[in-house]
């Protein structure tokens, strides 16, 4: 049995792999462009497994995916490919639409050609999970309750939009080819091999290297952060027992303002990785021009996952978040790895 999982060197689709391998040995086929957020360090520790194919490609390239499906015959597919930072939608929409929605459609229509060869048993146990984001759902206020999965899709910026006009597709394909798909939203995620363009990571980057650590506005946009572990153990969850075109929602429970985090943060490195004047890391924060149409609340309610299926999650915001930075602090070479000059241009020209 094989199971096929593209964006398998990102973040998250890279956690998910590992975390894979830690609980089976079926063989895992990982499908990645290797842009800069792709990195195939990520997956050192598996790279001589008999069980794990690399595959350097394009989810665009429908004659790559053909030849992929054909050659492992996958029982599931794992779609976490994307591009997925909503500062550099707003700089550059065209790789979102790209990506999302192009590489989304190719996806499906080799999936669905695929599936159709099937013989009827293996029709029965093929799935198709696509990874998406709460960010489809747009804005909340403080006062309103959090998403749910019948939640209106109002999506406020370039990456958002791509991403639910790939759930979208994922929704037609269901119902008119009757594709078994399940689409899953999350939370934001945060852990080990996040790239540091998103807050946590970013923020310890900063810090370790005694540069201002910038904060959007006030500080006070609110998010729900899911350590990605936890994102993993759901998605195995519902490959095993859930409903074919259902939606669920996946969350952490840790609503938490960006200033909180921050706050958070500069409080475990002050204690792990104190700095050479005494000061506390507090004393780096910035808080600059807010980007446009900038979302003020997101929040999952995961009530759906975890009565039906007995998901939840493990992992407090304050253990994980100590975790997160253990793993940053202890993992020098995978930092300088990847700070590479494109990296360094982006951050001097949007965060300085």
């Amino acid at each position: 049995m094989t199971i096929l999982v593209t964006g398998a060197a990102g973040f998250i689709g890279s956690n998910f792999v590992l975390n894979w391998f830690d609980q089976s040995q079926e063989v895992v086929v990982s499908l990645d462009l290797l842009t800069y957020a792709g990195n195939l360090k990520n997956l050192d520790s598996i790279k001589d497994s008999p069980f794990h194919h690399f595959v350097q490609g394009d989810i665009r390239n429908r004659s790559l995916l053909n030849l992929i499906l054909k050659k492992y015959q996958p029982r599931a597919v794992f779609h976490f490919a994307a591009e997925s930072h909503v500062d550099r939608s707003i700089h550059d929409a065209s790789h979102f639409v790209d990506t999302n929605i192009v590489g989304t459609f190719s996806l499906l229509e080799e999936v669905r050609c695929y599936f159709n060869d099937l013989d009827i048993e293996h029709q029965k146990i093929f799935r198709l999970i696509h990874i998406s984001t709460d960010e489809v759902y747009g804005s909340l206020e403080p006062y309103e309750p959090k998403f749910i999965e019948d939640s209106q899709y109002k999506p406020n910026s370039p990456y958002s939009a791509s991403k639910a006009a790939s759930d979208h597709l994922m929704r037609a394909w269901h119902g008119t080819y009757n594709l078994p798909i399940i689409t899953t939203h999350c939370s934001n995620n945060y852990g080990p091999y996040q790239f540091p363009e998103k807050l946590i990571p970013l923020m310890i980057l900063h810090a370790l290297s005694e540069k201002s650590l910038p904060i959007y506005g006030d500080g006070q946009h609110t998010r729900d952060w899911l350590y990605v572990k936890d994102h993993v153990s759901a998605l195995r969850c519902i490959l095993e027992k859930g409903i074919v075109g259902e939606i669920y929602n996946i969350g952490g429970g840790n609503e938490k303002t960006n200033l909180e985090v921050v706050t958070k943060l500069c409080e475990i490195l002050d204690e792990l990785r104190p700095r050479a004047s005494k000061k506390s890391y507090r004393s780096l924060v910035t808080f600059i021009k807010d980007r446009p149409f900038h979302d003020k609340r997101y929040a999952i309610n995961s009530a759906k996952l975890e009565k039906t299926l007995g998901w939840k999650p493990e992992e407090l915001f304050e253990t994980g978040l100590r975790k997160t930075v253990t793993w940053f602090l202890e993992n020098p070479e995978w930092l300088d790895h990847i700070l590479s000059s494109e990296y360094q241009n982006w951050t001097n020209q949007h965060y300085s």
